[in-house]
């Protein structure tokens, strides 16, 4: 009782401060999204994202070599095709934006690559699968995933993460990288994936806005939490190693609810938008730097391993001066 109990004690100075605190921001558990893009010839800025770009996969090496000097650990790619179809083709090319730029990563850096694994941006009609009518087949599209998935990892990726939300895509990606001799390439699964308006940023960057209904058949209904555990659950039970939560900021109770239900790592996409919300608050004088600190310090403070954010450079550059 007070005054023999003084929690202020342990606030008197920045040392104490950070010798009892109880999460931190390490930039080795940093992912840095990267878009590359095959019709560029030159970085070309997101409008939608201030201080993000989409680079030319011929120039994606500088970009690559800027990440790992300021203390970034990993990229997840997202590719910009030249041309899609209605069945999304491209994404499987073994010459495809994506499979080039895990050779480059691979060839100039020692960055750990983590591949997203979706349809949306190679489909002309912007679904993350193949349509009967206007409804993706869930069955159809795992075929495809299976192809996208051998790709990636004859490529040389270090992690699979498919995003699609099709029932059942982590076992057939499991299936078909055990069945090639891939046993070893763990699965980053986004396994509870929300229906989100955060994605606006995102689908501007990558081109990826269905041209026709929403993406609720598929991705998780935002105002469910219990169901985030049973597909979190289905996915483990499928061979996921890691298992993820999308968005983060807007998801906190369901990063929460993760780590006190699972013992698998935890990574949680901050995703285009809370992003863009942050980063035009903090040019626009609105709100501090900090605020960038502290909206990534509650991510890791719900219970996430690994945390996938467009502040992954800054906050490397800024931890490690």
């Amino acid at each position: 009782m007070f005054p023999v109990n003084r929690p202020r004690r342990l606030r008197t100075s920045q040392t104490i401060r950070d010798l009892v605190s109880e999460s931190s921001i390490d930039p080795r558990k940093l992912i840095m999204p990267v878009f590359a893009d095959e019709t560029t010839e030159k970085p070309k800025p997101v409008k939608s994202m201030p201080g993000i770009s989409r680079y030319p996969v011929n120039g994606l090496s500088i970009h690559l070599d800027e990440l790992e000097s300021s203390g970034v650990n990993g990229v997840l790619f997202f590719g910009i095709p030249s041309s899609k179809n209605e069945t999304g083709s491209s994404a499987f090319d073994q010459d495809g934006v994506v499979q080039r730029s895990i050779r480059i990563a691979k060839e100039n850096t020692g960055l750990t690559v983590v591949a997203d694994l979706c349809m949306c941006e190679y489909t002309s009609h912007g679904h993350c699968g193949i349509l009967k009518g206007q409804y993706v087949d869930n069955d159809e599209t795992l075929k495809v995933y299976q192809k996208i998935a051998l790709s990636y990892a004859s490529s040389g990726a270090d992690i699979i993460a498919p995003s699609g939300m099709m029932d059942g895509q982590v076992a057939a990606i499991r299936e078909v990288l055990d069945n090639n001799g891939y046993e070893n390439l763990p699965v980053m699964a986004y396994s509870a994936k929300y229906a989100s308006t955060m994605y606006g940023p995102f689908r501007d960057a990558a081109e990826s806005t269905p041209s026709f209904g929403d993406r609720k058949t598929y991705q998780m209904d935002a105002r469910n939490s219990r169901e985030a555990m049973r597909e979190i659950e289905l996915d483990l039970a499928e061979g996921a190693e890691i298992i993820m939560v999308k968005p983060a900021l807007f998801y906190l109770d369901v990063i929460r609810m993760a780590r006190e239900r699972f013992d698998h790592p935890i990574a949680a996409y901050s995703v285009s938008g809370e992003y863009s919300m942050i980063k035009n608050a903090v040019d626009n004088g609105f709100l501090s730097e900090g605020a960038i600190i502290e909206s990534i310090n509650s991510i890791f403070r719900a219970g996430a391993d690994i945390v996938i954010t467009y502040f992954a450079k800054y906050l490397a550059e800024k931890l490690n001066s």
